[in-house]
């Protein structure tokens, strides 16, 4: 099973969720279509589940089709190191796991736009 650091060596998008949490489930299927254009290629993506009860953040996962990595371990308590008190939180971060914005809040992350964003971010061209 992967571990956090096997991320490093581009930039990542961490998008921090609960399955309770409207807001990201209405978000997780931009992020998967973006996940589809872009993970493992220009940067990765990664989920990190705040549920309590693993077996709700796997039904979730399953439910919406989500082929990013997500970790569901709550006690990972990499949640409380990216200072997710609200959700969703969506963390850019450089290859060298330097935190470059935080995105409180759902978004709709394969628009144009949002995806500009992404490429402004991490100083990259990003075709869409």
């Amino acid at each position: 099973s992967k571990r956090f650091s096997d991320y490093k060596s581009k930039p990542l998008i961490i998008n921090v969720w609960a399955s309770w949490c409207g807001p990201c489930r209405a978000e997780m299927g931009s992020l998967e279509r973006l996940a589809q254009r872009y993970n493992g290629k220009e940067f990765n993506i990664i989920g990190i589940s705040t549920d309590d009860y693993r077996n709700n953040a796997e039904a979730f996962v399953k439910q919406t089709g989500i082929s990013f990595d997500n970790f569901l371990d709550h006690r990972l308590q990499l949640e409380n190191m990216l200072g997710a008190n609200t959700l969703p939180l969506t963390v850019l971060v450089d290859a060298d796991a330097r935190v470059l914005v935080k995105v409180r809040g759902a978004r709709e992350w394969d628009t144009p736009d949002i995806i500009d964003a992404i490429g402004e971010v991490f100083q990259m061209k990003l075709m869409h």
